[in-house]
């Protein structure tokens, strides 16, 4: 399994920023109010980032003790690790693209400003700690594993 791409985060990031500004605008257009994000998702990003360190700590203590890990436990953080990073650069884009039609209108919501604002922390907060989870969960290789390529010995 590869590692998660900074490419693909800032894709995914820029294509939240497009989503949540085009949100933004549509529910201007539409004669609504702005979105505003409700306080508690910052707080479930930053306990999600909690739970993927969690599960991934006992791996990266079983791969540094040298002791056997269940591999499928070290796949299923690894999972998760990423599936949070990738989920961290979108909601992190949307807050960046809800945050720019805040900032681009004429009379600037503060409150709405400052919970876009902990909302791309918690994003951020997310994808550090999925990338350092997804680091935990990366095994050494075998002695006797080889790349596909390489002629067999």
């Amino acid at each position: 399994m590869r590692r998660t791409s900074a490419g693909a985060l800032l894709l995914l990031a820029l294509l939240g920023a497009a989503g949540g500004y085009a949100f933004d605008h549509f529910l201007t257009v539409s004669g609504q109010a702005t979105f505003t994000p409700s306080v508690f998702l910052p707080v479930m990003l930053v306990l999600l980032a909690a739970v993927c360190l969690g599960l991934a700590w006992p791996v990266r203590r079983s791969v540094r003790g040298g002791s056997r890990i269940d591999p499928f436990r070290a796949l299923r953080a690894a999972t998760l690790a990423r599936a949070s990073s990738l989920l961290g650069a979108i909601l992190g884009g949307f807050g960046v693209g809800l945050a720019l039609f805040l900032v681009s209108r004429p009379v600037r919501p503060v409150g709405s400003i400052a919970a876009t604002a902990v909302l791309i922390l918690g994003a951020l907060i997310l994808i550090a700690a999925a990338l350092v989870a997804e680091q935990f969960c990366t095994l050494p290789k075998d002695s006797d594993d080889r790349e596909p390529d390489d002629p067999a010995e």
